[in-house]
């Protein structure tokens, strides 16, 4: 996963399969109504384990892009791989015909507005090389059964990196969320953010970093990126957000 164009260039080096933040097409398939707002579905031996961590700061003010969705639909990518829910006034574009040979999956969510909030990407060939490792926090993990693959199981995190004492490399700080299989940052530092879990035959990712022109959090705007990532964790579209992406799972 790479910060949005306005940054520099991510210090791992990160080979993607065609990788694409943006898609383009008409969205595939007809999402079919669940007519309930309950929770995303998740595996029946091991229900999903969820920390709030202690170094989320508090965000007083944070107000909610949007009343909560009532409405959610579920999702099934092209190759009818994966599922996932989202809300019912969300729109995905699943442009099959843009995949590169070999196939995999590629849906790009947005919300009303037209504003791209998450991309889902499988058969996807990655690598990371640590070169530089700044502070960090963890705002929210959840594990995700549902997608385990030889004994692994993936997280959901909402991250950072940097702060204004070390802001790090040119491409920080950043904030992101989505599903990593690799175990999460200790200690003090961190190397940069890199969402990727492990799904057949290679690796995929869904999820996208934090960006004030697409995560909007009114009354936000004037306030640092780190903040205004914190801030828009307190939001209902981020919830939302949070719950379609947890909701990933094998299409049935």
């Amino acid at each position: 996963m790479r910060r949005p164009a306005s940054s520099a260039t991510v210090v791992p080096t990160v080979v993607l399969t065609v990788f694409l933040l943006t898609g383009c097409g008409p969205q595939a398939g007809t999402p079919t109504t669940t007519g309930s707002p309950g929770g995303p579905a998740t595996s029946a031996t091991a229900p999903p384990t969820e920390t709030a961590a202690s170094s989320m700061p508090a965000s007083p003010g944070a107000t909610a892009t949007a009343p909560a969705s009532s409405a959610w639909t579920s999702f099934t990518t092209a190759d009818a791989e994966l599922t996932f829910d989202l809300p019912a006034a969300w729109s995905v574009r699943d442009p099959a015909g843009d995949l590169p040979e070999g196939g995999g999956a590629f849906a790009e969510v947005t919300n009303p507005a037209g504003k791209p909030l998450a991309t889902l990407r499988t058969n996807m060939a990655t690598g990371s090389t640590c070169m530089e490792r700044t502070p960090y926090s963890v705002l929210e993990s959840q594990e995700l059964p549902a997608l385990t693959q030889n004994g692994a199981t993936p997280v959901y995190i909402f991250e950072t990196r940097g702060n204004d004492a070390a802001p790090g490399p040119a491409n920080t700080p950043a904030a992101a969320y989505g599903i990593q299989t690799s175990a999460p940052a200790t200690g003090d530092t961190a190397c940069p953010i890199f969402h990727f879990f492990t799904w057949p035959p290679t690796a995929a990712m869904f999820g996208a970093f934090f960006s004030p022109e697409n995560n909007v959090t009114p009354g936000a705007e004037s306030l640092p990126y780190l903040e205004q990532a914190t801030r828009y964790a307190g939001t209902q579209e981020y919830r939302d957000i949070k719950r379609m992406i947890t909701s990933l799972r094998p299409a049935e």
